[in-house]
């Protein structure tokens, strides 16, 4: 059973997923999304617009997760999940969140896939606090792979300029308390 932290940008990380916190319709948005979006190209896009939508202008409903190929990332594959926009935490947020996780692995798990990537899912534009997302977040890593230890996983965090706390070291602290 393997999990990591690292510090970093998750489009430069080879993988056999990294996983999107894209928004309902797939196609690019801002943070994480954008840069996936970005670095892996025009082909990205293409493999989003045929992903069936499930109503109208949804394609991935929050808590759920799709798979692409990755363009032209170094990682084989996208999963790409939508996070829950934080409202204080009382309109089952917390569920939704975990699983995102929980959605992600199973799908990298169905697809053969041996290692994945996650960044900090709905910490950023979604504003769910990072304090509470990421014991979420590696609770629901540490299940999966207490049942599939062939796994990889590993945590790309960023620091960004309204983040208030140290990401890695939040992780970090959580994995090796």
């Amino acid at each position: 059973m393997a999990i990591r932290t690292v510090l970093g940008d998750i489009t430069k990380i080879a993988a056999d997923a990294i996983v999107n916190a894209a928004n309902e319709m797939m196609l690019g948005g801002g943070g994480v999304d954008g840069a996936i979006h970005r670095a892996a190209g025009p082909e990205l896009y293409e493999e989003c617009l045929k992903v069936p939508e499930v109503r109208p202008g949804v394609r991935c409903p929050t808590g759920e997760a799709r798979i692409t190929g990755g363009g032209r990332l170094p990682s084989r594959h996208v999963i790409h999940t939508v996070g829950p926009v934080y409202d204080g935490g009382r309109y089952g947020e917390a569920e939704k969140l975990a699983s995102c996780y929980r959605n992600c692995l199973a799908l990298a798990y169905e697809n053969g896939l041996r290692s994945i990537v996650f960044p900090s899912i709905s910490t950023g534009v979604y504003g769910y606090p990072a304090e509470e997302a990421a014991p979420i977040a590696v609770r629901e890593v540490n299940t999966f792979l207490a049942l599939h230890p062939d796994m990889e996983v590993t945590f790309c965090l960023f620091n960004g300029p309204r983040d208030r706390i140290d990401m890695k070291a939040l992780y970090d602290g959580l994995l090796n308390p």
